[in-house]
């Protein structure tokens, strides 16, 4: 049962079903134009060829003055000739809607008023074709071409059998021939199917051999350009989970060192202080701070992993609100001005507009502050750090750029990876965990903002933040 509704879904089908309707619907189209033109054609020379006999006739009529005297034998057999030549009925009419002839000796002497006489009387071209009892009906003017006004009418009925036989054995070779080419249809859909699928099969059939790892390379099958392009995509994608994988596992690696970094310290002065008897008080109180900062630094890798994995899970945790970007950064330079005095580093501020915005505080404050942070961190002492804010009518920008140390070109890439330093060797001297600008970006594209970093080792580094005026969520 599932086999047979993954069919139905497949691509096979539906390529099949896509064959049988071409073949169906122009096929029935010109069936039923053909027989219908048939029809038209069928009938109207039929029209043709009784008007034109009925016309001779007529003037027949005027002449032998019929109308009103209808012992004629030549007119009488003439009209029962044409009644038996088309098997039909002729009735004949005078201006007083008298009927002075009828072939079938029926209605003779009666008045018809009937919808085919008046419009005859009234000058109207009137022939009609009933369907349903296969008749031909016409109505023609008997007039002399010396009086204007009309002597009366003669209204001709014909059976149409053998057209409408005709038709009928046209409508049934015409379903022959629909059953041919829906058969052939079916069989071409079929075999088409099969050699268009089959490119994909095998697609899917790398890809599985691939994900059981049975291969190592990348998976090529150049048939069609789809294909070509959806190997290429998954292709782009297994290189993007082995960069992941290994991301993963150098972060794993990462967070394991750097827990355990403090932890060892601890440990040995914690077995230190175990292995002394008598420990003089001042190296006691000695060891404790260092106990306590290296718990403190535990703390703080432990609080910065958490605030990342909430970042990592979904936008939706943001506080957005309309806020006042000039006061948010004047707080964070104030509240970081005493780090930057301790090494005489000046922070400076330039708003070069009032920019208000949709902004979760707390997340954008964390962002930007890390990046003034770590201005400060890696500057040379009487250095600078410069905030620049501006903003055009979609986005507001901010711009930090310090006077430090610069990063190396190859480092560039990678500095917003988790526990990525720099300098490793002076990283326990400049403190911080190795996530803040990790956070940074996390924060930054909550927002949907984008930010980037310019800089040469030896003359400062410049970040430059974008983020919308409006959040739209």
């Amino acid at each position: 049962m599932k086999k047979r509704g993954n069919f139905f879904k497949s691509l096979r089908f539906r390529i099949l079903i896509i064959l049988i309707i071409l073949g169906i619907v122009p096929s029935v189209i010109t069936v039923g134009i053909v027989i219908n033109n048939y029809e038209d054609k069928a009938i109207n020379i039929r029209v043709s060829g009784i008007r034109n006999q009925c016309e001779i006739l007529c003037n027949l009529l005027i002449k032998s003055n019929y109308l009103n005297d209808s012992s004629s034998e030549a007119v009488n057999g003439k009209l029962e000739l044409l009644s038996n030549v088309y098997g039909g009925r002729i009735i004949l009419v005078d201006r007083d809607f008298r009927v002075v002839k009828d072939t079938y000796h029926v209605d003779e002497g009666k008045v018809m008023v009937s919808p085919e006489i008046i419009r005859c009387f009234k000058g109207e071209n009137n022939t009609g074709y009933i369907r349903k009892n296969q008749t031909l009906e016409i109505a023609v003017p008997v007039k002399s071409p010396d009086v204007q006004q009309l002597q009366g009418a003669m209204l001709v009925t014909f059976s149409c059998n053998e057209i409408t036989a005709t038709v009928a054995e046209l409508e049934q070779k015409g379903i022959l021939i629909i059953g041919i080419i829906v058969v052939l249809a079916v069989l071409l859909g079929y075999i088409l199917s099969t050699v268009l699928v089959k490119p994909f099969a095998r697609v899917t059939k790398a890809i599985e051999d691939l994900t059981d790892g049975y291969q190592n390379e990348e998976i090529s099958v150049p048939d069609y350009t789809e294909t070509v392009l959806i190997t290429d995509a998954f292709n782009k994608m297994v290189t993007r989970m082995k960069v992941l994988d290994e991301s993963r596992q150098e972060f794993v690696s990462n967070v394991s060192h750097e827990l355990k970094t403090p932890l060892t310290s601890m440990k040995v002065l914690a077995d230190s202080l175990v292995g002394q008897q008598g420990v003089p008080e001042e190296l006691y109180q000695e060891f404790m701070q260092d106990i306590t900062a290296e718990i403190d630094r535990e703390n703080k890798i432990i609080t910065d992993l958490l605030a990342l994995v909430k970042m990592d899970k979904k936008t939706s945790d943001l506080n957005i609100s309309h806020m006042d970007i000039n006061q948010l950064l004047e707080d964070i330079l104030k509240r970081l001005r005493p780090i930057a005095d301790k090494r005489h580093i000046d922070l400076i501020l330039d708003s070069f507009r009032t920019v208000e915005a949709d902004v979760d505080e707390i997340k954008f404050t964390s962002a930007i502050s890390n990046l003034v942070e770590n201005g400060i961190k890696y500057n040379v002492d009487d250095g600078w750090v410069r905030v620049s804010l501006d903003a055009d009518h979609k986005y507001f920008y901010v711009t930090v750029a310090d006077s430090g140390l610069g990063i190396p070109e190859d480092s560039i890439d990678r500095i917003f990876e988790r526990f990525y330093r720099v300098d490793k060797s002076h990283s326990k001297e400049i403190g911080g965990t190795g996530l803040g600008l990790a956070i940074t970006r996390s924060s930054i594209a909550m927002h949907h903002g984008v930010i980037k970093v310019f800089s040469r080792e030896g003359e400062g580094t410049t970040f430059s933040v974008r983020i919308p005026l409006s959040y739209i969520p």
